[in-house]
């Protein structure tokens, strides 16, 4: 169910003329259309959590923009910028991005994203750009599907702008079940990742099964809270990860200069399933409770993004989702580099955040688990990074 921006921001739904199951939701934020790239899904199988940005009948901008056209939305600079991040990370250290299906110019769209920001190169030749396939093989690549493929496009590109030094493994599921993301997620912790991000989401029931695939110590597991507002999904409902929920992003003329309030549309809420892990104290939920932190995901505030247009060709597009903000704080992880207890990290260091107090994703009696307080609250978490320090 759809619920008005609480930030004021006018927010409407279209559906596009096609009919049946290829039928796609446009929704709109102040003045900005996006829609999601992934379709619905049922059973044990996860929705990519990203969004583009679109005309009123949802067609990509990218599409009718002039080739030579630069980017549109917030830069690697803007975002280290509004999260006051300086390190650059290590070459030592690999950020993992588990996505489903194939993405064939994974690293042609990342090497023109990376070179357009003056990000290093980041390549299979100089060992820093590694693709493999769900069993941990350079090779036998499942179909690419557009959809997909956008969002493994926004994941490469915001785990490079907070963490331009990093490693940065694209693992391929062959698919969008549960069990081949879970394959998928522990072959990216065998390669050694540091932090393995992951934008997507579905059903909590009968997910028990996969989650000890997002059980890896000492590795940050960041996950997407979801684009459908007040409510959860899993896998950011497992204890083992940190959920990743979203905000608007704007300039503002204070000390930071920048503020924030809740994306009306991130995930959040009290998990049916999962405990609660230990570092969490809120007590309005008796389970695990969602977000951890946040980063910007409204398609409002979109992020620039280098990435198929459709299944022939590449170009720049404006994505939201907190399928933004969950690569984007692995990439914070990636550039802290330091050890990693779980979802933990964040609650020993809750002054390293910034503080998001206002703006609601639903309707939950005004309860915190819906709602921007100051301290934590479910959509937001416990804030943003100001800086590496609590991650």
């Amino acid at each position: 169910m759809r619920r008005a921006l609480s930030w004021g921001l006018l927010s409407a739904f279209v559906v596009l003329a096609s009919s049946g199951a290829n039928a796609q939701e446009v929704r709109r934020s102040g003045n900005v259309f996006h829609k999601a790239v992934c379709g619905p899904v049922a059973g044990h199988a996860a929705r990519c959590h990203a969004r583009v940005v679109t005309d009123a009948a949802g067609r990509l901008l990218s599409e009718k923009a002039a080739p030579a056209a630069g980017p549109s939305g917030y830069s690697p600079a803007n975002l280290r910028n509004a999260y006051k991040v300086t390190a650059t990370g290590s070459a030592t250290t690999v950020i993992a991005i588990v996505d489903a299906y194939g993405y064939t110019n994974a690293e042609a769209d990342l090497a023109t994203y990376r070179a357009q920001f003056g990000l290093p190169a980041c390549t299979t030749a100089n060992g820093c750009f590694r693709k493999l396939n769900q069993s941990g093989q350079q090779g036998n690549y499942p179909a690419q599907n557009t959809g997909w493929a956008q969002e493994s496009a926004l994941d490469l590109d915001m785990a490079s702008a907070m963490c331009p030094n990093c490693k940065i493994y694209l693992i391929e599921a062959t698919s969008s079940s549960f069990s081949n993301l879970a394959a998928a997620e522990n072959t990216a912790a065998a390669q050694g990742a540091h932090a393995i991000s992951n934008s997507y989401g579905g059903g909590e029931s009968g997910s028990q099964g996969y989650e000890s695939a997002y059980n890896h110590p000492g590795v940050a597991v960041t996950v997407s809270s979801g684009d459908d507002g007040y409510g959860v999904e899993f896998p950011a409902s497992s204890p083992h990860v940190t959920a990743v929920g979203g905000t608007h992003l704007v300039t503002a003329s204070n000390s930071r200069g920048w503020t924030e309030t809740v994306w009306s549309d991130a995930g959040s809420g009290c998990s049916r399933v999962y405990a609660k892990p230990s570092w969490q104290h809120d007590s309005g939920c008796t389970r695990r409770t969602v977000a951890d932190v946040s980063a910007v995901a409204d398609p409002a505030t979109g992020v620039a993004v280098y990435g198929p247009v459709n299944s022939r060709s590449s170009g720049w597009l404006v994505f939201g989702g907190t399928s933004v903000a969950a690569p984007l704080i692995a990439g914070v992880y990636g550039a802290n580099g330091g050890a990693v207890s779980y979802g933990s990290n964040p609650y020993a260091q809750t002054s390293l955040l910034f503080d998001v107090t206002s703006g609601s994703n639903g309707s939950c009696g005004g309860s915190y688990l819906c709602t921007g307080k100051v301290g934590y609250d479910g959509p937001s978490g416990l804030g943003t990074p100001d800086g590496t320090g609590a991650f």
